[in-house]
C-alpha cells in the first residue's frame, strides 16, 4: 500500500528556489519513489492556488505549490501526556531528545513508553496523526532524533540518511586516551553468535564507518566527538571498543562499569539540508 489509505488530509505549500518542472521537483529533486509520484499525480494532488497543474510546465524560482494527499495514521498508542523534549519543528518534521534508558520505538505491543510514543502524543495533541522516526537510537544512547511528519518527508529523509546527507553527531566519554586527535574506523560489523543482542567486528559484517575527533583528554579518559557515515546497530560502542577504547560504562563491550550502571553515549547534533524549506537546518541539544 502507498500512503493513500485513510481518511485524514494534508497540504503544504512548497516555494520553489530555482527553475524546474514538478516532473524534475519529485523525480530529480526530491527523487520519489515511482509508487508516490503516481499517486500523486492521479490524485491531481499539486495544484497553483487550488487549480490542478500542468506537470510538463516549467515553474519560476518564487513561484508557490501546493501538495495536498491523504494523511495516514501512525500506530504509536500515545501516552497521557509527551514527556520527551522538542528541540526543533516545521510543518515537516520534528527533531526531539530521547532520554537515556528509554527505547525509540516500541519493539511489541505492550511497549507503551517509548520515545514514538510520547511523540504521538505531543502530535496528536496538533491535531496530527502521523509521526515515523527516520533512524533510532539505542535505548541507552540519549539526544536528537528526527521524527517525519508526513509520508512524503518520511520517504526523502529515509534516502537522506542512506545517502549520508544527514549528519549526525555524537559525543562520548571513552576509557584511555586515544593516541591521535582524529581518524576513520572502518571496520565491518556482524552478529556475535554467541549473544542475540551484541554486536562485533566482523569480516562478514556489513560496512560500518565511524570519524572521531577528541575535544579534551582527561587523566584516564577523553571525550570524542564522532559523526556516523553508516548506521549499524551499536556502531558507535562496537568500533570504540575495537580501538581498544570502549565508552566509559559501556560493560557490554568491555568497559568497567560506572556508579549509575549507565553508558554516556549522547547525539548531540543533527545537521542537513531541508528538502523542502531550501536552507541548512543545524539542531544542537543542550
Amino acid at each position: 500500500h502507498g500512503f493513500f489509505f485513510l481518511e485524514g488530509k494534508n497540504m503544504f505549500k512548497y516555494t520553489f528556489s530555482k527553475a524546474m518542472t514538478i516532473d524534475s521537483l519529485l523525480r530529480d529533486e526530491w527523487r520519489l519513489g515511482k509508487k508516490i509520484v503516481h499517486e500523486l499525480r492521479m490524485a491531481k494532488a499539486i495544484t497553483q492556488d487550488g487549480t490542478p497543474i500542468m506537470w510538463k510546465n516549467e515553474y519560476a524560482p518564487g513561484d508557490t505549490i501546493e501538495i495536498s494527499y491523504p494523511m495516514p495514521t501512525s500506530s504509536y498508542e500515545p501516552t497521557k501526556e509527551c514527556k520527551v523534549e522538542i528541540r526543533y519543528e516545521d510543518e515537516h518534521c520534528l527533531i526531539v531528545s530521547k532520554p537515556t534508558g528509554m527505547q525509540t520505538h516500541p519493539n511489541d505491543e505492550w511497549d507503551r513508553d517509548t520515545c514514538m510514543n510520547h511523540v504521538m502524543a505531543y502530535v496528536q495533541a496538533q491535531g496530527g496523526t502521523y509521526a515515523e522516526h527516520v533512524h533510532r537510537l539505542d535505548q541507552g544512547t540519549k539526544g536528537l532524533l528526527l521524527v517525519a511528519k508526513h509520508p512524503i518527508a518520511k520517504s526523502i529523509f529515509d534516502r537522506m540518511i542512506e545517502e549520508k546527507t544527514i549528519v549526525r553527531t555524537y559525543a562520548a566519554e571513552v576509557q584511555g586516551n586515544l593516541r591521535t586527535d582524529s581518524g576513520t574506523i572502518n571496520a565491518p560489523i556482524g552478529r556475535d553468535r554467541h549473544s542475540s543482542s551484541r554486536r562485533i567486528v566482523s569480516e562478514t559484517g556489513q560496512r560500518a564507518v565511524t570519524h572521531y575527533e577528541v575535544v579534551k583528554r582527561f587523566k584516564g579518559t577523553c571525550v570524542v566527538h564522532l559523526v556516523l557515515e553508516t548506521g549499524r546497530t551499536h556502531q558507535i560502542r562496537v568500533h570504540m571498543q575495537h580501538i581498544g577504547h570502549p565508552i566509559v560504562g559501556d560493560t557490554m563491550y568491555g568497559a568497567r562499569e560506572t556508579e549509575s550502571g549507565d553508558y554516556e553515549l549522547h547525539a548531540i547534533q543533527l545537521e542537513f539540508m531541508h528538502p523542502f524549506l531550501n536552507e541548512t537546518i543545524v539542531v544542537k541539544d543542550a
